[in-house]
């Protein structure tokens, strides 16, 4: 199958931020650790290893089964429902949250012992 062609993968759909909409809007601590991308509509959330774990939430509540990374350097493509890696289509730009942001994020919001909140 052709990778534009992957259900669930839309190469059109835009990032929605370059952070974690939740943590972002005030839902839980406020960071994470790392960000990922719903390849179906572009949401970013939050990594399964951060505290709060907004990106696999979106992708179960919305029915979107794939995620992508949102970090530098990262291309992989993770499907929830099957717990498999994939090749996946060049996404729109940016496929990153940008170089200067802190990892993990955002600076300013977390805490000191950030390792023991993570999962």
């Amino acid at each position: 199958m052709a990778h534009d062609q992957i259900p669930g993968i839309d190469p059109t759909a835009t990032p929605s931020g370059d952070g974690c909409v939740e943590c972002l809007a005030g839902d839980g601590p406020g960071w994470w650790l790392h960000l990922r991308r719903c390849a179906a509509c572009g949401h970013i959330g939050c990594c399964d290893s951060s505290p709060s774990q907004h990106g696999t939430k979106h992708a179960r509540e919305a029915g979107h089964p794939f995620l992508t990374s949102f970090e530098p350097e990262e291309s992989w493509f993770w499907n929830i429902e099957t717990e498999q890696y994939y090749d996946g289509p060049q996404l729109l730009p940016p496929v990153s949250h940008p170089v200067s942001q802190p990892t993990p994020g955002p600076r300013g919001k977390v805490p000191a012992d950030w390792q023991q909140h993570v999962h």
